[in-house]
């Protein structure tokens, strides 16, 4: 069997939550390779909209197993929040949940470095949610970093106080504050180990192993999006981890050759939340308007988005890094009612035309912008794609031909239920 991925092709929030749930009944096991806290996965059904942060979107279909990979950083306290919220609907995900021995943890004291580095940068600040999971990464690349395993070891408390020293070192040296909120937050952090350690411990890779040797399918979800990866996103105005295709391998020990579809989800508009470029970001009325119409506010946090039109030069680049067989579109129902709709063909950097993504973030871009019809007419209550407006179906083809890929999922609107497949 292959693994098959599923991530997102802009600056996150392009609606993955929702197409995991949708596409769960086609998989076995549903693995989470990168991210933290910071990420919140929406999903909508039965008129209830529900927010996941650490954990798979698979995890509302009782008879599917759910894996926090190796990749993921995890915050105890907001685990059990998480885990709370599930089981007051209802759910046991005891059941279905399992935690990779692997995955990192994140301390009190990271998500205080985390404002404390933040604080600092003053006018670069790159909009971090301030929840730790940049200096917890930091921690793990440093080789310093406390794992879901620390949990079972006997000395895990001396390694705990260790690294927390090690931190108000730190903190003491950019003169942050932190003596009236340490306690507290170490109390609460320690309380909530108790519902952590209810879970099953597993070693992720040989789980995932085993379950594609026995015929079993597996789908790797991704958080945030393609343009906020570490190595390849809007460098420094990114997450701290790997959220293209290639992440899925590290973040969950896998074998590349064992790669199977993937599925990119873009929106048929672009958002952005935090700091760096975004090119096609609008200040105007329409801007606006696809906020409000979008409800683009941060599921985490919130914050509202910034808006914008479609960026293909951006998408393209994402379908390429990310070797997309199969595009999601999202939330067309948002612009069910525009007379006109632009989309970015090219950008103009320095008086040249160009369709490469500038690796500078402070490079002037100009967008370069195609206008199309908008479909004006409500495409919410459609059931198959014979029933789309021709306007919407020649966006589409428009999307297609451009990143010569196929657009297989459309989205009409939040609820499980307003999902067209095709093919």
């Amino acid at each position: 069997m292959k693994i098959d991925i599923l991530l997102g092709l802009q600056w996150g929030d392009e609606g993955k939550g929702k197409v995991v749930d949708v596409l769960t009944s086609r998989y076995d096991v549903i693995a989470r390779f990168q991210g933290g806290p910071n990420a919140g996965h929406s999903l909508e059904f039965n008129g209830i909209r529900h927010v996941l942060h650490i954990i798979p979107s698979g995890i509302f279909h009782k008879e599917k197993m759910n894996i926090i990979g190796n990749g993921v950083v995890i915050d105890p306290v907001i685990f059990e929040e998480e885990i709370l919220a599930l089981e007051k609907m209802g759910c046991t995900p005891t059941e279905n949940l399992r935690i990779s021995k692997r995955a990192h943890l994140i301390l009190p004291t990271h998500r205080l470095l985390d404002a404390a580095y933040e604080s600092k940068k003053g006018d670069r600040k790159i909009g971090s949610t301030l929840k730790g999971i940049g200096p917890t990464y930091t921690d793990k690349t440093a080789r310093t970093g406390l794992r879901i395993c620390d949990l079972q070891s006997p000395n895990f408390e001396s390694k705990y106080k260790q690294l927390i020293e090690a931190h108000k070192e730190i903190l003491d040296q950019y003169h942050f504050e932190y003596g009236d909120k340490l306690p507290e937050m170490d109390r609460q952090w320690h309380a909530s180990l108790a519902k952590l350690r209810q879970f099953p411990f597993i070693d992720g890779e040989y789980d995932i192993h085993d379950a594609l040797q026995q015929g079993h399918s597996v789908l790797a979800e991704g958080a945030q999006g393609t343009m906020l990866d570490l190595e390849f996103g809007s460098y420094p105005f990114v997450t701290s981890s790997n959220t293209i295709a290639a992440g899925a391998f590290t973040g969950l020990g896998l074998d590349p050759h064992l790669a199977g579809r993937v599925y990119g989800i873009v929106k048929a508009y672009c958002t952005r939340v935090g700091s760096g470029p975004f090119p096609t970001e609008l200040f105007d009325e329409t801007g606006q308007r696809l906020r409000e119409q979008g409800n683009e506010y941060g599921a985490t946090t919130g914050r509202p988005r910034r808006c914008g039109w479609l960026d293909l030069v951006a998408l393209k680049y994402a379908v390429m890094v990310n070797g997309v067989t199969d595009i999601a579109l999202t939330k067309a129902d948002v612009m069910s009612d525009f007379d006109t709709i632009n989309v970015c063909t090219a950008y103009r950097v320095n008086g040249q035309i160009t369709d490469h993504v500038p690796t500078d973030p402070d490079v002037a871009v100009e967008p370069v912008y195609t206008t199309l019809p908008g479909w004006k007419a409500d495409i919410s209550q459609c059931k198959s794609y014979e029933e789309l407006p021709e306007t919407f179906k020649a966006y589409i083809r428009y999307i297609e031909e451009q990143t010569n890929t196929t657009v297989s999922i459309i989205s009409v609107g939040p609820d499980r239920n307003a999902t067209i497949f095709r093919n």
